[in-house]
């Protein structure tokens, strides 16, 4: 009986063991992964190819695709990024710039919306990222403080700088992901339910918006959204 005791206490011990190995597989594995998305977030790697700037690599040498709509800065933040567009809303979802897997995606464009922001409204997507990267940065927006500080942007328009236009950021808000007004670039409400929302008088200014959104937090359905004016 002493033997049996002995046996299964070596098992017991052993099972534990596997266990514990199991769990410190897992938690290396979480911080691999972490470190693996992070590390693979567009960064300096794209930034040289930012079309209009001085030593930015020709467009036509470009690796990155010609979906690039445009190219999008906001000042003071590590937004500073391509703007993708496929013909649907799910190309970009995890596929960088340059065509290749990236669970971090690229910042992209409603494929509903025309690729030379000349709609009156048009809607930009990105990944939340931790550290301000892709659209990480965009909840500090929500802060009328940091808002009122970080107004400024550009957007320039194609691979080739066919144009280049400065951005004001005028609002930031919280919304559902169901929310019709603010995803759909089609409609025409959109002016007067940020008024209602902000009390910004939107109405009393003719340039066209912009909408930045992303993801409020894991697994939520909120999305924060922010609007810019793009100034003529």
């Amino acid at each position: 009986m002493l033997k049996f005791w002995k046996q299964l206490n070596i098992l017991y011990e052993r099972l534990l063991l596997i266990v514990l190995c199991l769990i410190f597989g897992i938690v290396l594995w979480c911080m691999y992964d972490n470190w693996y998305v992070y590390s693979y977030t567009l960064d300096d790697r794209v930034r040289k190819y930012k079309p209009g700037t001085s030593g930015a690599v020709a467009s036509e040498d470009s690796p990155i695709l010609d979906d690039m709509a445009a190219w999008i800065t906001i000042d003071g933040t590590n937004i500073d990024y391509p703007v993708m567009q496929g013909t649907d809303n799910v190309r970009y979802l995890n596929t960088n710039p340059f065509g290749e897997y990236a669970l971090s995606g690229s910042i992209y464009l409603d494929c509903r919306s025309s690729k030379d922001f000349s709609d009156p409204y048009s809607l930009v997507y990105g990944h939340h990222m931790e550290y301000g990267k892709m659209f990480g940065a965009l909840d500090d927006f929500l802060n009328p403080s940091y808002l009122a500080h970080h107004k400024t942007g550009t957007l320039i328009i194609g691979k080739n700088a066919a144009a280049t236009y400065p951005l004001e950021v005028f609002a930031a808000m919280c919304v559902s992901s169901d929310n019709n007004l603010v995803f759909n670039p089609e409609q025409n409400g959109i002016r007067e339910y940020i008024a209602e929302q902000t009390g910004y008088p939107v109405q009393t200014r003719g340039e066209n918006i912009i909408a930045l959104s992303t993801c409020a937090e894991g697994g939520s359905s909120a999305r924060i959204i922010v609007f810019c004016f793009i100034l003529n």
